[in-house]
């Protein structure tokens, strides 16, 4: 399904009935990662599964930043009126989560964040050095947006309201003190560290995350 948000079309899909969650993925990819844990979320939970903007079937837009990207899930979840949805970010996804709770503290019931970074620094210098190298020769704007957000504050972490768990791979690409920074700027927030896991491989189109996700939903 389509749906126009902040002068765009984005694509989106709900699968069940039951309380909302809504789904986002990481940079370059789409919905389509999270088809395992759609498979299990949807018997007891209405999923909303989206496309960010520049991503699968969703309008592809001259300007992307993490900061349209929020506004977009906001403006997606102001439009549907959908009530209090948990949310669950991937990544970049991660990233989105947390600037919606800070820019609207009462609009979820529920944050969870896998592998998301407060800035390019919070990445290992390994994928720091693989993007620029890809942006060298690609030009790629979704890459290049990774060089230079997200720019989120200490000051603006602790602002954050909402239920929070922090999630990361024991082998992440985000630096393992980041996300340990993050989760100790969040008042009364979870951390969990996946063993033997790395960035995507317990998410991207596995099943692993559903159980992890359960003890917390």
């Amino acid at each position: 399904m389509n749906i126009n948000v902040n002068n765009l079309n984005i694509y989106y899909e709900v699968y069940g009935e039951g309380k909302p969650i809504i789904l986002l993925h990481g940079n370059s990819e789409t919905h389509e990662i999270f088809d395992k844990l759609i498979d299990k979320l949807k018997d007891n939970y209405k999923v909303y599964a989206i496309d960010s903007r520049c991503h699968g079937k969703s309008e592809d837009t001259i300007y992307i930043s993490y900061n349209l990207m929020r506004d977009d899930i906001i403006g997606f979840i102001q439009k549907l009126n959908i009530e209090k949805p948990i949310l669950y970010g991937f990544s970049d996804g991660g990233i989105i989560g947390l600037l919606i709770a800070i820019k609207e503290p009462d609009i979820l019931s529920k944050l969870i964040v896998s592998g998301a970074n407060l800035n390019p620094k919070g990445m290992k210098t390994v994928m720091r050095n693989f993007i620029k190298l890809v942006c060298l020769f690609s030009k790629d704007k979704l890459f290049k947006m990774m060089l230079k957000e997200p720019n989120i504050s200490i000051e603006e972490l602790k602002t954050i309201k909402t239920p929070t768990v922090i999630l990361a791979g024991e082998k992440d690409v985000i630096k393992l003190k980041h996300t340990k920074q993050i989760s100790g700027n969040i008042q009364n927030s979870k951390l969990e560290i996946i063993k033997n896991e790395n960035h995507g491989s317990y998410i991207i189109h596995s099943d692993k995350i559903y159980d992890i996700l359960k003890k917390y939903i």
